[in-house]
C-alpha cells in the first residue's frame, strides 16, 4: 500500500512539475497551431528556420504524446494581405498563431483584437497586447563573431553589406559586423546598401556585385534569398551565411554561417496554450539562450579563427563578451558610448545610427 501511495505521489509531482517535456495536456483535442510566412519555403534562410521550428514543435510535443496540428501559409506579404491571411487562421480554429516578420506586427494586433481566446506570437515585433506575445534574437550577437571572422581573412579589409529596412534589428547587425570586424583591422571598412525589401533575389544579386566591384571581398546581408551567398560563390569571394547553413549554393564561398533557432521557443508556447499557462511576455534570446549560433564554417577560413570565434561564442555566452562596448563613434565621428561602458537593451533596441568604418547612412 505504501509503495502505491509513493508511486502516486511521484507520479503527481511530476505532472505539475514545470519542466519542459514533464506536463500533459489539459485537453484531448489537437492543439491547432497556425504560422504565417513572409517568402516561399526556401532550402535556407528566414522562412527555413520558421519551418523548421514548426517542424520541432511538432515533433517535440508529439514526444509527450500531445496531439498537435499545424499550418502554414507561405508567401504573405506583409500589410493587408498578412491580416487575411492571419484572420483567416484564427477563423479555422487556430489557438495559436506566430507570424515571423515584422511587418506583420500591426495585422497581428489588429486580428487580435477581434480573437481574445487566440494567443499569437509576434516574432521581430515589439508591441505586445493581453494575447499577443513578442519574440526576437539577439543576431546583432552572430554578427559581430561574423566580423571578427571578415575582419582576420578580408585581404582588402573592404566588407560589402547587403541591408533590407533601417529598422533597429537591422542597424544592430550592420553596426556588430563593422565593430567585430574593426576589432581585429582598425581600418577596416563596410560598404552598404539599402534594398527596402525582405526578399528580392535580382537586386539582392545586383547590390552584391556592386560591393564585389568596389572592392569587396567579404559579403554579408540581411535579407531572406540566398542571392548574395551564390554571387560571391561565383566571384570567388567570401560570403557569410545569414538565417541558416547556405553551403550547399556556396560551398567555397560560405565563410560562416550565422544560424536562427526557434523549434525549443516554439515548442514551449505552445505547451504554454496547453498548458492554460501562456501569458504576453516580450522574449530576447541569443547565443546564452541558444536562439542564435555561429556554425558551418567554410574550407577558407583557417582553423585558427574558427577556434578563435567558438572561444568567443563560448565567453559570449556566458556574458563576458558584449558586442557594444565603449568607446563606439557614429560614422560622423560622434560619441556613442564612453570607454568601457556597455551598451543597454534599451539603447540597442532603439538603435539609429551607424558605427564609424560604415560607408552609407540611414534613409
Amino acid at each position: 500500500m505504501y509503495k502505491n501511495l509513493i508511486a502516486a505521489l511521484f507520479a503527481l509531482a511530476l505532472s505539475s512539475h514545470p519542466v519542459w517535456g514533464q506536463s500533459k495536456p489539459t485537453t484531448t483535442d489537437p492543439l491547432k497551431v497556425g504560422f504565417v510566412y513572409v517568402t516561399p519555403r526556401l532550402p535556407a534562410g528566414w522562412v527555413h528556420q520558421h519551418e523548421l521550428g514548426r517542424l520541432a514543435l511538432e515533433a517535440n510535443l508529439k514526444k509527450q504524446g500531445i496531439q498537435v496540428r499545424t499550418q502554414f501559409v507561405e508567401n504573405v506579404s506583409e500589410g493587408s494581405d498578412a491580416e487575411r491571411v492571419i484572420r483567416d487562421l484564427a477563423q479555422q480554429g487556430a489557438s495559436l498563431i506566430f507570424t515571423p516578420s515584422f511587418g506583420y506586427m500591426e495585422p497581428t494586433l489588429k486580428v487580435a483584437a477581434d480573437f481574445p481566446d487566440v494567443k499569437f506570437e509576434s516574432i521581430t515585433g515589439y508591441k505586445t497586447a493581453p494575447n499577443v506575445s513578442t519574440a526576437n534574437a539577439r543576431y546583432y550577437e552572430g554578427r559581430f563573431l561574423a566580423g571578427i571572422a571578415a575582419g582576420r581573412v578580408s585581404k582588402t579589409g573592404i566588407a560589402g553589406y547587403v541591408a533590407s529596412f533601417p529598422i533597429p534589428e537591422v542597424i544592430q547587425g550592420i553596426n556588430a559586423f563593422a565593430l567585430g570586424m574593426r576589432s581585429v583591422n582598425p581600418n577596416a571598412s563596410v560598404k552598404l546598401i539599402w534594398l527596402d525589401t525582405w526578399f528580392d533575389p535580382a537586386r539582392e544579386r545586383e547590390a552584391a556585385i556592386t560591393l564585389m566591384n568596389q572592392k569587396a571581398d567579404v559579403l554579408a546581408f540581411h535579407t531572406a534569398s540566398d542571392a548574395v551567398m551564390v554571387a560571391a560563390q561565383e566571384k570567388g569571394k567570401l560570403a557569410i551565411a545569414y538565417h541558416s547553413d547556405m553551403r550547399h549554393v556556396a560551398p567555397q564561398a560560405q565563410l560562416l554561417a550565422i544560424t536562427h533557432v526557434w523549434g525549443d521557443y516554439y515548442s514551449r508556447r505552445a505547451l504554454d496554450v496547453i498548458r492554460g499557462s501562456w501569458q504576453s511576455t516580450q522574449t530576447w534570446g541569443g547565443v546564452r539562450e541558444g536562439m542564435i549560433k555561429v556554425e558551418a564554417f567554410g574550407p577558407r577560413l583557417p582553423k585558427r579563427v574558427q577556434t578563435e570565434i567558438l572561444r568567443l561564442q563560448r565567453a559570449m555566452a556566458k556574458g563576458s563578451l558584449q558586442a557594444f562596448t565603449g568607446p563606439i563613434f557614429d560614422n560622423q565621428d560622434g560619441v556613442v558610448l564612453a570607454q568601457g561602458q556597455v551598451m543597454s537593451d534599451e539603447q540597442i533596441a532603439k538603435m539609429r545610427f551607424l558605427v564609424k568604418g560604415v560607408v552609407g547612412s540611414l534613409p
